[in-house]
């Protein structure tokens, strides 16, 4: 299984970049864990969101391969424990399938992207800055995987 996270927002401050790579580094060598950036669409007054929600969704929609299972990261999306998140990827990891995750830009993805995902996650009901969505996805991908191994990282 390979995982990836295909995110809009090329520049990050320094914090999340430290963040976000000390959890990716923890994760399995087997899943070969990679962050693909996208850069942000220009948002000045001649263009609207949704224009540039779909500028983004022709990037992110290129980059996905055919028999990826894409998981897109939204406020609205399902809500899961940190062990039902453990059981879904453990289940992934089994059928053999890669996965791709997705931060939106800043006005979130246009729906040629959500009719693409096979599941919409909500890591949390509310709205989080992009960079702390980041981190904190990598630290629940460290931790499912913790989970799943028995590694002591995850308490009850």
């Amino acid at each position: 299984m390979h995982i990836r996270l295909l995110a809009v927002g090329d520049r990050q401050p320094s914090w999340v970049d430290t963040a976000f790579a000390e959890y990716t580094a923890r994760l399995p060598r087997q899943w070969k864990f990679r962050l693909d950036t996208i850069a942000t669409a220009d948002r000045r007054k001649a263009v609207t969101p949704e224009r540039a929600k779909d500028l983004e969704a022709v990037k992110l929609l290129g980059k996905l391969q055919p028999a990826e299972q894409v998981v897109l990261l939204d406020e609205n999306g399902r809500q899961f424990t940190s062990r039902e998140l453990s059981s879904r990827i453990d289940g992934w990891q089994a059928s053999g399938d890669n996965l791709a995750f997705i931060i939106g830009g800043p006005d979130g993805v246009s729906d040629d992207v959500r009719k693409r995902a096979n599941l919409t996650w909500s890591m949390s009901s509310l709205t989080l800055p992009h960079g702390l969505a980041r981190v904190l996805f990598a630290e629940q991908l460290y931790r499912a995987w913790s989970l799943t191994t028995g590694h002591p990282y995850h308490r009850d």
